[in-house]
């Protein structure tokens, strides 16, 4: 059952939460029947998947609200956003990173639903009407002991969209959009720094299959303090919203108050915290390249290759994988992947992320490295045979037994320097094929070439070696 919180003291909470009456299958209960309600609760309406309160004061001073529920699984706060944005339909967790001004307790935070949160923001943007943006915010304000997990769907800007219908219509039809879902997802990270509506977190939940828990932006961050002083509260980003991983915005990591020196020079005093409390600090990039991975088999060939930060990108066939998969682990052909990168990088990765597990890049992903990772011999023969199809643009190319040849015929710059042919516009008209005239005499392209060849062993089991990977290598670091 998911719990619907919405305050008479909030006339847009009034509004959505007519229109939540209007679109769902509710009927009211008996305050005088029903076990759950409480002296906070002015009215209950349930249906198969929600139940709906109303309540008199303002939601932040809602506490221990999930106690005048039945039996919930998580709880949606329908409310009123304020601000300077223009017309907004947005989501957040609630929490305090320092005093509580509005709302809770101090240096305090709710349990998160990430799950949900993820899934209603993608609901916002399908029922958003003409001319409102959506987004998310960082965690701000009460209540924070909530009693269950949960989160604030709200209307805003103004007035005006306070009073809108079909505003408030469109957050009615997102809260019930829920139905079914979990309250929380084994992708979660919580996120550290960066603006109050949180442009990093909120790519991250449209872009990739990653939720996003609680969020302390640049401001949050300083309302905290010394991360090491309020360790607690750092460690509650993480508990609150089931999380092991955290992304740090680069903003998030410039305050000298938030840096300590290091025998390697200054590090970030919050990392140094995050990873001394037992998580992981992981970039934006290793979010995007896990999205769809089974983890414990991400984490596997990041340990056998090399970390995503540092090039590795994982291929179509990891999807598929089991998270305990078998895999080939093989050293590729220096010549014919330095032969495929000068034909066209692009597709010498898109060749081996296509037939691959995992490869090697270089220079931020546009180049092909030299390691992969294969579900066996057959996978690593397609991406040979992809590789050949890419040589064949500027190449002869033939394959015996488990040897590739690629030959083609390229200008000679010492051949050509002999002739007297000029370094500039005339090398390259004849390496495009055309003659050339030098001080009376026509050079032609047949008389300063030569046979350029790439001749490389492609047998998968003369370059790699077999890891029979058992259940206990692949479990991985919880979520």
């Amino acid at each position: 059952m998911i719990g619907i919180v919405a305050s008479n003291a909030d006339s847009a909470s009034v509004h959505i939460a007519e229109h939540l009456l209007e679109l769902g299958d509710f009927e009211r209960v008996d305050q005088d029947t029903d076990p759950a309600a409480t002296p906070q609760s002015e009215a209950c309406y349930r249906s198969t998947d929600f139940e709906l309160r109303t309540f008199e004061d303002l939601h932040l001073d809602l506490e221990r609200v999930a106690d005048s529920f039945s039996d919930v699984e998580f709880l949606v706060f329908v409310s009123r956003h304020a601000g300077d944005t223009g017309p907004l339909l947005t989501a957040h967790f609630t929490g305090n990173f320092g005093a509580a001004e509005h709302g809770g307790r101090d240096r305090d935070l709710a349990l998160a639903c990430p799950n949900a949160h993820r899934r209603v923001v993608a609901a916002l943007a399908d029922h958003a009407p003409e001319g409102y943006d959506v987004g998310i915010e960082c965690t701000h304000h009460g209540p924070t002991d909530v009693g269950a997990p949960s989160m604030f769907v709200e209307l805003g800007s103004g007035e005006d969209e306070w009073a809108d219908p079909e505003g408030a219509r469109a957050v009615a039809s997102a809260v019930l959009d829920l139905a079914g879902v979990d309250a929380r997802t084994d992708r979660t990270v919580v996120a550290f720094g960066g603006g109050h509506y949180a442009p990093r977190p909120t790519r991250i939940l449209r872009e990739t299959e990653w939720a996003v828990g609680h969020v302390a932006a640049d401001w949050c961050l300083t309302d905290l303090g010394d991360p090491e002083q309020h360790r607690d509260v750092v460690d509650q980003m993480f508990t609150a919203s089931d999380a092991t991983r955290a992304v740090v915005d680069g903003e998030g990591r410039s305050p000298s108050a938030n840096r300590t020196p290091s025998d390697d020079g200054e590090v970030p005093k919050l990392e140094a915290v995050v990873e001394d409390l037992g998580y992981d600090v992981v970039s934006e990039t290793w979010v995007r390249e896990t999205s769809g991975v089974p983890l414990p088999l991400a984490d596997a060939l990041e340990t056998d290759l090399c970390s995503v930060d540092d090039g590795l990108r994982f291929g179509g066939p990891a999807s598929d994988a089991a998270a305990d998969a078998d895999y080939v682990l093989v050293d590729l052909p220096e010549t014919l992947v330095d032969a495929a990168n000068a034909v066209d990088a692009a597709d010498a990765v898109a060749a081996a992320l296509g037939t691959a597990l995992a490869a090697e890049t270089e220079e931020n992903g546009s180049r092909l490295g030299t390691r992969a990772a294969f579900v066996d011999d057959d996978a690593y023969q397609s991406f040979v045979g992809r590789t050949a199809s890419l040589l064949e643009r500027k190449y002869d190319v033939t394959r015996e037994d488990d040897r590739l040849i690629a030959e083609r015929t390229v200008l000679d710059p010492a051949a050509a320097a002999d002739r007297g042919v000029p370094e500039g516009p005339a090398f390259g008209r004849l390496a495009n094929g055309e003659s050339v005239d030098v001080d009376g005499e026509t050079v032609h392209p047949v008389d300063v070439s030569r046979t350029e060849t790439v001749s490389v062993s492609v047998g998968v089991r003369e370059r790699a070696r077999e890891r029979v990977r058992r259940p206990s290598d692949a479990e991985g670091k919880g979520n």
